[in-house]
């Protein structure tokens, strides 16, 4: 290691050992908390322990190109075979033109944070027996656990995160090629916890000299990423009472701060001493361009499985819906037809709940031709409700088909406006009540099947279905 004489009132003594964590407010693991035996496989008959599932909001069940690889809109994170947790073990201060020569041990971690012209501090990290990393970010490099990109909201299947639009971007990304690292404990009750920012191919993070980055009290480093990583844990159990959080930022070493004034401010918001980077049971984690909802093994337990999804939808079509105007029998297209709208597809009208099939009159603005085969509008101008008279948006009906989304395993009765993705009370509910952030400092409710701006006074609406007359 190189090392370049630095002043005293800058920086701390040229090498410095630090204790197992660079935050303080998280106690390192107990010794020997990862005492059963590891020989790099699994035993036959044990299943490998899942920390949990990170769930990309907009995607109703699958990326619109398909899932693969790493590319997905939902990954589980297992116990690995071998642990592969970093943890943060010599400070070293080094002139800045040297840096790229002190890193050039390429099987060690490190982070660089570059304080001026001529001063580099550089923390390097030695191997954790006692945690398993996972690394989420833009690129699609082998460092990278979860690939995701930006998520369009705003229509039916959103964009493609992970995929692009067709492949490729038209517009540049906000996300970071390395946005963070979630580290589990291997030891129960399995702990996982968030930090900013991700390893590059050279095992290295690097704060730029423009980078919001800072000493702190006790003589260690921490920084912020360009964009930074926010999270809200949800107040009570996300599956049984939940409420909606406020949202905080992350920092490199995974301690709590209140918001930036802008999403990319390099002045940092003010520490949150009694708030963690423990991620639970339906905590959100934002990438500006795409954002992540993590859910526990027990709180899947209470959410509806795929199987289970398809047995609502075959229970909603066994009820035989009519359209109260035509009398014709409506039904629910199947978990795996997408966007394409088939023509005994419920519809309903946003503003008071009346479920109908497809008409092509009842315009009272804009009005427009039907669609090709009479299945869909050619325009979006308000409808009337020929049971109501109430005029508003009218869209065909979706089920919501990524379970790990919903809040409970409960009947579709609801729908959230103005999208039409149907789930349970509870779930609209709940997610109506949470502030999604958008760009560098708006904040909207959003539908988590496609990421539709919530509209109405509520964000959704109580379907009213009308049974067979006979």
């Amino acid at each position: 290691m190189v090392l370049e004489g630095s002043s005293e009132s800058l920086c701390p003594p040229p090498s410095l050992e630090l204790r197992p964590s660079c935050n303080k407010s998280q106690p390192s693991p107990p010794l020997g908390s990862s005492s059963q035996p590891h020989d790099g496989v699994f035993p036959e008959d044990k299943e490998p322990v899942k920390y949990g599932e990170l769930i990309v909001l907009g995607h109703n069940g699958s990326l619109a190109n398909g899932d693969k690889g790493r590319r997905r809109s939902r990954l589980a994170l297992y116990k690995r075979p071998k642990a592969n947790g970093v943890r943060p073990d010599v400070i070293h201060n080094v002139s800045t033109p040297l840096v790229s020569k002190a890193l050039s041990n390429k099987s060690q971690h490190s982070i660089s944070y570059t304080l001026s012209r001529s001063h580099s501090v550089i923390v390097e990290y030695t191997h954790d027996t006692n945690t398993d990393m996972f690394q989420i970010g833009r690129s699609t490099e082998s460092m990278i656990d979860f690939v995701v990109t930006d998520t369009a909201g705003g229509g039916q299947g959103g964009g493609a995160a992970g995929e692009g639009s067709g492949g490729g971007q038209s517009t540049q990304s906000t996300i970071s090629r390395y946005a963070c690292r979630i580290m589990c404990e291997r030891s129960a009750p399995y702990t996982a916890r968030i930090y900013a920012a991700g390893f590059d191919s050279s095992k290295n993070i690097f704060l730029g000299e423009r980078a919001a980055k800072w000493r702190t009290s006790d003589g260690l480093m921490d920084g912020l990423t360009t964009n930074g990583v926010l999270v809200m844990h949800p107040t009570g159990e996300f599956v049984s009472e939940p409420g909606p959080g406020i949202w905080r930022e992350i920092s490199v070493c995974g301690n709590v701060f209140a918001l930036r004034e802008t999403r990319s401010a390099q002045q940092r918001g003010k520490l949150v001493e009694n708030e963690s980077n423990t991620l639970q049971d339906g905590s959100l984690i934002d990438l500006c361009g795409a954002t992540l909802l993590w859910r526990t093994p027990a709180g899947l337990r209470h959410t509806p499985t795929l199987k289970q999804l398809e047995s609502l939808r075959q229970e909603l079509n066994a009820a035989r819906p009519q359209c109260p105007v035509g009398f014709n029998t409506l039904a629910f297209p199947s978990l795996a037809q997408r966007e394409i709208v088939d023509k005994k597809q419920p519809w309903v009208y946003v503003n008071c709940g009346h479920v109908h099939g497809y008409h092509n009159w009842g315009y009272r603005k804009d009005k427009g031709p039907a669609g090709p085969g009479g299945t869909a509008p050619a325009s979006t101008g308000e409808r009337e409700c020929p049971m109501c008279r109430r005029v508003g948006p009218y869209v065909p009906l979706w089920l919501g088909c990524e379970g790990g989304l919903y809040l409970d395993a409960g009947p579709p009765t609801h729908a959230f406006c103005p999208c039409g993705h149907v789930c349970s009370e509870k779930t609209v509910n709940g997610w109506s009540q949470i502030p999604l952030p958008h760009g560098t400092h708006a904040f909207h409710a959003a539908c988590p099947f496609c990421g539709t701006w919530l509209t109405g006074e509520q964000g959704y609406i109580k379907l009213i279905f009308q049974g067979p007359v006979d």
